[in-house]
């Protein structure tokens, strides 16, 4: 008899207890790989505290599988599955293999008599541990020939889990692993060469819309690597769950599938509707980012698939419309979109068991994002082909446009040379007129600078006048008395000589003399005179002091730099001044120990005469001879200015007199008494030396200028 036939009916005797259990997988020679979803049985616990023991003790109830590929869709539970297996071949080891490498954790345990060997794999195992270094889920079974094996699988995912199960031996698995690892290279190989290609042409043309083609072959190549188990496999030192790794990188490649969309259609242009729809998918996808990482992958991979099923509408409509409206490259969108779209559709049918698992559906998204991309790519070389078309027209309009306009320009430029010798000759004769006007202004600039001296010189002329006056008028009324004193000495010198040389006693020659000094009170007639002469000393340091103070305001160098004293320049103002000090004018000087500076002494003294003489203007306009006014004049110094405050308590001045106070011409005196140059003369001639002028005012109150000057001057 034959010896399998035998070994058959051997198991059939031996499993016979257990067939209306549980359906048995029978291994034989030849057995050719396939999907055992059909042979297996399954539960879910939806505790998620059923241990391998409580499983054994009969507390899951289990069903018989009705699809050849087992879909458990999205629930974060454990699913377990039950199968036996009897080996009739010659090889004691087969090979247990799950093609879906999102799985995040599988446990396989296997029912020995009352022994449970479990082996554990998850998705942070390292590959090294495994029995197969490859994303499958893949565990070696050994069953000798002629015995049978019960086996458990737990499983949990947090993304949509299908359990693609197989039985095969080594060979067959090799092939099929091998045939998986080429088809997904020949995949990421010809993105990646889309990917580098655009981004060349990038670089070449500097047109954004590659950068953003480029952007979002990126993120779908990523997205699809990490869906084809291969981020996992070669970044597994990232540590990061795959299911967070799928579910992120798709929604970043709808976020950049959204910016070429907006780009490569020009959305702007047709409708701001269009855009707000097209924004809203991108906010769709960051909430499901967000909620990635705040409820977990299972949640956060269901937003990303609906904000994906609706987003691909509304991007299949939007290209319709736009297409409808005239936008040609919406043409070739709407081809490769349709059939991405078409693929992701194929995709989730086969997830929902509505098409059946083959190497077209488990690859459709594949092969669809790569046909897009193509087709994507062609549209966009076309689109900037129609762009280069129209620039070309645009430029053949232009070069048109300047041929006709370099025609009319050559007939006006002849109109125009006729107009321009016309406008010539009057602009020449406008010119002459001109220039004339200009000479009589600058003359009269000149008399009204000369005048504006000629007055102060006039003020000056008269406080001088008045200032020597007084000590002169002193000495002179002095002169008089003097003389009759001495020719009073002179007689007595005389009576003296005649007494000394008479042939009286000398007794007799005392008693006169002295009765003669008592005549003549002698010793009145000297104190007179030591009076007069100390008034008249007294007249001519005075008059000196005043010529000195003169000869200090009015330098003659003053159209060349000198170092000199300032203290010494506002000293001798206010000598050249003093007469016009009225009665019950305070004048409080403060001076600082200031270094000489590098200036035009002359033109200084001037500015300070022009400043102290509308300050004291201002005090007799308020105090009009009474008691009360103050002229307060401080000097100080830093390291790089000197700084002169002439301050009053006069009547002050409002805002808008402050606004134009340097102004040529400007006034608030009457007629005939200024003639409104003065201040500019002193705003020039501070600006001349490198300086600043401030005015801190307030009406009723006075008024304080500020003169700011460096000690040293910047030749420019």
């Amino acid at each position: 008899m034959d010896i399998k036939f035998i070994s058959s009916i051997f198991f059939l005797f031996q499993c016979l207890p257990c067939l209306f259990a549980q359906p048995v997988i029978h291994v034989a020679d030849g057995y050719s790989a396939k999907y055992i979803g059909r042979e297996v049985e399954i539960f879910q616990d939806t505790s998620n505290r059923l241990t391998v023991e409580d499983i054994l003790a009969g507390r899951g109830v289990f069903e018989r599988s009705n699809s050849e590929v087992l879909n458990f869709g999205t629930s974060e539970v454990n699913n377990w599955i039950r199968f036996t297996i009897f080996n009739d071949t010659d090889y004691p080891q087969l090979i247990l293999s799950i093609s879906n490498p999102t799985i995040e954790e599988v446990a396989l345990f296997k029912l020995a008599g009352a022994i449970v060997d479990s082996v554990p794999i998850t998705t942070a195992t390292p590959y090294v541990e495994r029995d197969y270094h490859h994303q499958f889920f893949a565990h070696n079974l050994v069953i000798p020939r002629g015995d049978s094996a019960t086996f458990y699988l737990r499983l949990r995912s947090t993304t949509q889990l299908l359990v693609p199960l197989m039985i095969s031996d080594s060979r067959n698995f090799i092939k099929a692993v091998g045939g998986f690892d080429i088809r997904s290279g020949i995949y990421i190989g010809v993105m990646l060469a889309m990917l580098l290609y655009n981004l060349f042409l990038y670089f070449s043309a500097r047109d954004r819309h590659y950068l953003i083609y480029v952007h979002y072959i990126f993120w779908v190549t990523a997205a699809q690597v990490a869906l084809l188990g291969y981020f996992d496999r070669f970044f597994q030192w990232i540590e990061i769950p795959n299911g967070y790794v799928v579910t992120f990188f798709g929604a970043m490649s709808g976020i950049a599938s959204v910016f070429f969309v907006k780009s490569f259609l020009n959305i702007k242009n047709y409708s701001k509707y269009f855009n707000g729809w097209l924004n809203l998918i991108i906010v769709g996808d960051l909430i499901a980012i967000a909620l990635l990482f705040l409820q977990g992958p299972s949640v956060g991979y269901s937003a990303v698939n609906l904000v994906a099923g609706s987003g691909s509408l509304i991007v299949l409509i939007i290209a319709y419309i736009t297409y409808r409206r005239g936008n040609r490259p919406a043409k070739l969108f709407l081809i490769a979109w349709g059939i991405f779209l078409g693929s992701v559709i194929t995709f989730v049918l086969k997830d929902y068991g509505m098409l059946s698992y083959s190497l077209l559906t488990v690859h459709a998204v594949q092969i669809g994002s790569l046909v897009e991309a193509l087709l994507l790519s062609f549209a966009l070389g076309d689109k900037i082909n129609l762009y280069r078309k129209e620039k070309e027209d645009s430029q053949a309009r232009a070069l048109l446009m300047s041929k006709e306009n370099e025609k009319l320009i050559r007939e006006q430029n002849i109109i125009l040379e006729q107009r321009v010798e016309e406008r010539t000759h009057a602009l020449k004769e406008s010119n002459e007129s001109l220039q004339k006007t200009l000479t009589y202004l600058k003359e009269t600039q000149a008399q009204l600078v000369e005048a504006e001296k000629m007055a102060s010189l006039g003020q000056l002329t008269a406080g001088v006048a008045h200032e020597i006056n007084n000590p002169i008028n002193f000495v002179t009324s002095n002169v008089a008395p003097l003389r009759r004193d001495i020719n009073m000495i002179w007689d007595t010198l005389s009576e003296i000589e005649r007494i000394a040389c008479a042939d009286s006693s000398i007794e007799e020659k005392k008693r006169y003399i002295n009765t003669y000094k008592d005549e003549l009170d002698f010793d009145y007639l000297k104190e007179e005179i030591d009076f007069l002469l100390k008034g008249m000393h007294e007249g001519a340091n005075r008059t000196a002091e005043i010529v000195k103070s003169l000869r200090i305001f009015s330098r003659v160098d003053e159209d060349s730099l000198k170092f000199a004293d300032i203290n010494e320049g506002l000293e001798s103002t206010l000598v050249i001044l003093n007469s016009v000090v009225k009665e019950g004018v305070h004048v409080a000087k403060h001076y600082a120990d200031l270094p000489h500076i590098e200036c035009y002494p002359g033109k200084l003294n001037q500015v300070f005469l022009n400043i102290i003489t509308n300050a004291l203007y201002a005090i007799n306009k308020k105090f009009e001879g009474r008691p009360g006014g103050l002229l307060e004049i401080k000097t100080g110094v830093d390291a790089v200015n000197v700084y002169i405050s002439i301050k009053d308590n006069g009547i002050g001045m409002p805002a808008d007199v402050q606004e134009k106070i340097f102004e040529p011409f400007f006034t608030t005196k009457e007629v005939g008494e200024g003639t409104g140059l003065g201040m500019s003369i002193a705003y020039n001639t501070i600006k001349k030396h490198q300086g600043e002028i401030k005015i801190e005012s307030e009406v009723g109150e006075g008024t304080n200028f500020i003169l700011i000057i460096p000690l040293r001057q910047q030749m420019h």
